[in-house]
């Protein structure tokens, strides 16, 4: 499919340009994107199992923005081939243009994540997390990453620790893996003097700051009853 969308104004293109290629430098693969309402939700993977014995929990970041079209799809386009195009459209049109209109990239259909959606409703409200846990938390598994990388770790045991820091339970917060720290981290969505809203449906939990959602999806038992 090919197709386009249409932004209100250059600063939302900006805004998401930002975000892909924060999004890019964690995990350079695809991006989905979904229009509906008038809204367009873009998903993006942080981490995702791959096989099945592997543990990892899947870690989603979410940014939505407005649109001033009727669009309506659901695709999965490379964040790479994207992000060109982004490029190619700021470095082209007048910074005060509105709307601006996107092209969508050729899709991708081989991305597993992309075969689970969360749900768009039943949220049950958690008590509230400080910003500066998550902070610290993403923070010290950087650290603890670095320190291993440095001794000569093969890549094989190396992607081990990173599984095992980023699927460990932050501290206090039994139900969340320290990933979705780091995800909020890495994606900008962290301020300081700012609480996280906590929300959770089944397998879901959802991270939320005004910059933006984290979606982790693990094991029904891990979280709270």
């Amino acid at each position: 499919m090919t197709g386009t969308f249409s932004l209100v104004d250059s600063l939302a293109l900006g805004d998401l340009h930002v975000y892909l290629s924060r999004a890019a430098k964690v995990e350079e693969g695809s991006v989905r994107l979904i229009a509906d309402s008038g809204v367009l939700a873009a998903y993006v993977a942080i981490f995702y199992p791959v096989g099945l014995r592997d543990e990892t929990p899947t870690v989603l970041g979410l940014r939505t923005f407005a649109l001033t079209g009727g669009e309506s799809f659901d695709v999965v386009v490379p964040v790479r081939s994207l992000l060109d195009r982004i490029a190619r459209l700021q470095s082209t049109i007048d910074q005060s243009a509105s709307p601006v209109v996107v092209a969508l990239p050729i899709e991708v259909n081989t991305v597993t994540w992309t075969q689970i959606s969360p749900p768009r409703g039943g949220w049950r409200a958690l008590d509230p997390v400080d910003t500066t846990i998550l902070d610290a938390t993403a923070r010290d598994g950087i650290e603890e990453i670095a320190a291993s990388s440095t001794d000569g770790i093969m890549e094989r045991l190396l992607r081990r620790v990173r599984s095992e820091v980023w699927s460990r339970p932050i501290r206090g917060l039994e139900y969340l893996p320290a990933g979705a720290a780091f995800a909020a981290y890495t994606l900008g969505f962290l301020t300081s003097e700012e609480v996280a809203s906590v929300r959770e449906t089944g397998p879901w939990t959802r991270l939320t700051t005004h910059r933006g959602h984290v979606l982790v999806r693990r094991k029904s038992w891990s979280l709270k009853a």
